[in-house]
């Protein structure tokens, strides 16, 4: 026990340029946010953008984001570059689901976020988030590589922002996945089966 710190209060002199106090969240967030590991795919145009990021002028290293992993239970980030399609979508869905927790979305491009110039078009979907959640948008047709950084450092906030008390991943009850779409004749979710039966079955039900 050191006598002055009993009795003042005060840190030592010896100590006074060895003491670090931080919180808990403070150090873990620090860390996460640091070794963030995205997943190699891209979808479209707004790929060679972000393979362009992760190369030695921009210098994506220096978040510890430098190794992009081919599997997804290796990632905690998924960077949704380029067009999203109705065959894609339940793919993407499938691998977000594969990926553990905690695990983060970036929009990459206005095809992902809202379907850009493919909007409403038979084959393409009108936004990625409307399967699965969207942490960042990054706006561009494509974005330019110092768009996608501003992305990643947007993402970064949002980790430091959130505490190990409230995160959904420590909960008791463990978040449930994403039902994985199906495609047919058009895309629809599994879960709204029963009630696109009934829609489509009522004129038949009247006529009888």
């Amino acid at each position: 026990m050191f006598e002055g710190m009993a009795n003042d209060n005060e840190v030592p002199q010896e100590l006074k340029q060895n003491v670090l106090m931080t919180s808990v969240d403070f150090l873990y967030n620090w860390s996460r946010q640091n070794s963030m590991w995205p997943m190699l795919f891209g979808l479209a145009c707004c790929a060679i953008e972000m393979i362009c990021t992760a190369a030695g002028r921009y210098d994506l290293a220096r978040f510890g984001m430098e190794v992009m992993r081919p599997s997804p239970r290796q990632c905690d980030l998924m960077i949704v570059s380029g067009t999203v399609t109705k065959k894609m979508a339940p793919i993407i869905v499938r691998l977000y689901n594969q990926m553990p927790e905690p695990r983060y979305v970036l929009s990459m491009g206005a095809c992902a976020t809202g379907g850009g110039p493919f909007k409403e078009g038979y084959n393409v979907v009108s936004g990625i988030d409307k399967y699965v959640p969207v942490d960042v948008y990054v706006p561009g047709c494509p974005p330019t590589p110092e768009a996608l950084l501003y992305g990643i450092l947007k993402l970064h906030e949002k980790v430091r922002s959130q505490s190990v008390r409230t995160v959904p991943w420590y909960r008791q009850e463990t978040p449930r996945g994403i039902v994985v779409p199906e495609l047919g004749p058009d895309i629809f979710s599994p879960d709204r089966a029963a009630d696109i039966r009934r829609l489509t079955s009522r004129p038949q039900a009247q006529e009888a």
